[in-house]
């Protein structure tokens, strides 16, 4: 795994862990572009004809589907496979992770108290009080032990360190050296859809570690940029690792439903994927909460992932929604973003959903031969 960016805040694994993270990556690359997409054939060929001579008409939906796809062998196979190796991924990242994590936790340390000429330093803000929303609390998301919220040492960072990793092997390196992509991906459109306004305040909802939130403040060095996240344990991290990789950013330990920043106190306000991993009633919140936070003439923009459009698509993007804790994924499937952000305040008229299909690298289309990412724009 030399693509990856080996960052001062990254455990080291050795040769055993190394061994077994490379596996884990190359089996992942493999489910992904030789054995997933037989799941389609098998569909083509067999499934939806069975049925079809059964009912006379094709499923209706994903919910058909679904129940006759659990059926078949091969499906039945993926899908195992596919939920092994998560949880292989999270195995062999905990394991390297636990053996180094005090001297991580010293070198966060280090980090936050290091001064670097000709650089102002980031900061972090905590908040031992912020009650975790439910939709975190419920389940480990993606199968991360603890979720990205749990402390289990003080100044914990060991959420963080395994998800960095982490999202390098499920992506199976998409997201680039630096897991970034998204960052680039987004910053990218703005620059693009709004060429004429430089942004002197940014902030980025549910952060994590900052993968994405350091691209908008490479892209606009003269913006401020904030990051905020419900996890103590990412954020700590999210902090060293920018101050690692010489990036200055802002991060705060806060509920995107609710912020304590200041009225109209930013241009842009942004997050990658964050809106399917919420709640009904949160989602509405945090839309509000982006309105209110915005300047006069400010953009939103939302990046998440495309839900597929024919029923069986559907079913297969949903594998997550019932295999790998995205609770609320099935729920983003068929949701109206545009009306979901008229009702939290945006006008009709200054809001919409774009589908966006960026450039993508080799190693991007290994993972993935076409991908169409959905954003939702709201203006202000």
């Amino acid at each position: 795994m030399t693509d990856f960016n080996e960052h001062e805040m990254l455990p080291r694994p050795d040769h055993d862990e190394h061994a077994l993270q490379s596996f884990v990556k190359s089996l992942r690359g493999h489910l992904a572009t030789r054995v997933m997409p037989g799941t389609y054939r098998v569909y083509q060929s067999r499934v939806e004809p069975a049925f079809r001579a059964e009912h006379g008409r094709p499923p209706s939906d994903q919910h058909e589907v679904r129940r006759i796809m659990e059926r078949d062998p091969y499906y039945q196979f993926w899908s195992a496979m596919q939920r092994r190796s998560q949880e292989m991924m999270w195995d062999t990242l905990i394991d390297t992770t636990e053996r180094q994590l005090p001297d991580l936790i010293e070198r966060a340390k280090r980090l936050d108290t290091r001064q670097v000429r000709g650089r102002a330093k980031g900061t972090l803000r905590l908040d031992p009080g912020l009650e975790v929303p439910r939709y975190h609390t419920a389940a480990d998301i993606h199968l991360q032990p603890g979720g990205y919220h749990s402390d289990f040492a003080a100044d914990d960072v060991a959420a963080g360190a395994i998800y960095d990793r982490g999202i390098y092997l499920y992506l199976n390196g998409a997201l680039g050296p630096e897991n970034n992509a998204m960052g680039q991906l987004l910053s990218g459109f703005f620059r693009e859809r709004w060429p004429d306004l430089p942004p002197q305040r940014i902030l980025d909802m549910g952060c994590a570690i900052g993968n994405s939130t350091l691209e908008w403040a490479r892209t606009f060095p003269s913006a401020e940029v904030d990051g905020i996240d419900v996890g103590a344990p990412v954020l700590r991290y999210a902090h060293a690792r920018a101050e690692a990789l010489g990036v200055t950013a802002h991060f705060s330990q806060q509920n995107a439903e609710h912020t304590d920043f200041e009225d109209r106190s930013f241009d842009v306000v942004v997050s990658h994927i964050v809106l399917h991993e919420t709640s009904k009633t949160a989602i509405v919140n945090i839309l509000r909460e982006c309105r209110r936070l915005l300047k006069p003439g400010g953009v939103m923009l939302h990046l998440e992932i495309p839900r597929g459009s024919t029923p069986v698509e559907k079913f297969m993007f949903n594998w997550e929604t019932h295999n790998n804790n995205e609770t609320f994924a099935g729920f983003m499937t068929d949701i109206d973003l545009k009306a979901i952000a008229v009702k939290a305040g945006f006008p009709a008229g200054k809001c919409r959903v774009e589908q966006f299909a960026p450039r993508m690298s080799s190693e991007q289309k290994n993972y993935s031969e076409s991908f169409v990412w959905k954003i939702l724009v709201g203006e202000k």
